[in-house]
């Protein structure tokens, strides 16, 4: 018999669509300063946007470690990464809430920005969403890792994706710092969360940001 009670919605993951529509503007400001070359972005916006490593050493531009977590270098590097912000940002909203996911954003892209001022070269520029993708990736891997007691099996898990996304150009401090700050955030929830609940399997995508 129809009780008239309708069934608990799901909660909009608005967090994550607040972080794509400031993904969004960025590239949009980006192309606009590149002349309205949409495709690649211009390597001087890059470098005042981005992550100059020299600018930051030298000026004191440490406000690039944040922006540079919002641009991106082409079109393609924009909708890879945003696909993956995506898939994993509205899975972790759901788990873990909105402030949660903002915070593993902004701090997991923060390691992964600060690993590439310290180890790689002054005249380094990087930009994109990646580190912070990652540190999303490495939460729900290690959440899912101490629910079910497979820890060693999704930490190799984890560098395999790593490895995957080896390649010409690839900023591997930003992806390996974020996945790391990941891992130690998704630790202390799934200790958290242990207590509490019992051991469940939760899937979790590849991340090929």
């Amino acid at each position: 018999m129809y009780s008239g009670i309708a069934p608990p919605k799901k909660p909009s993951p608005s967090m994550t669509y607040t972080l794509l529509a400031i993904n969004t503007l960025g590239y949009i400001i980006e192309t606009f300063l590149s002349g309205g070359n949409f495709i690649y972005i211009d390597d001087r916006v890059m470098a005042l946007v981005g992550q100059y490593n020299l600018l930051v050493w030298e000026y004191g531009w440490w406000w690039q470690l944040i922006s540079s977590m919002f641009m991106h270098v082409s079109i393609v590097h924009f909708l890879f990464n945003m696909f993956w912000l995506w898939i994993l940002g509205t899975q972790y909203e759901r788990i873990f809430g909105g402030e949660s996911l903002l915070f593993t954003y902004i701090v997991s892209g923060l390691a992964g920005n600060l690993m590439t001022l310290f180890l790689s070269p002054p005249y380094v520029v990087s930009l994109g969403a990646s580190g912070a993708i990652f540190g999303i990736f490495g939460v729900l891997l290690l959440f899912q890792a101490i629910m079910s007691g497979k820890i060693l099996q999704s930490i190799a898990y984890g560098f395999i994706i790593f490895i995957i996304n080896l390649g010409f150009n690839v900023n591997i401090w930003a992806h390996l710092g974020g996945m790391l700050c990941g891992f130690i955030i998704g630790y202390y929830y799934g200790k958290k969360y242990r207590r509490y609940i019992a051991p469940t399997h939760i899937t979790i995508y590849s991340n090929y940001a």
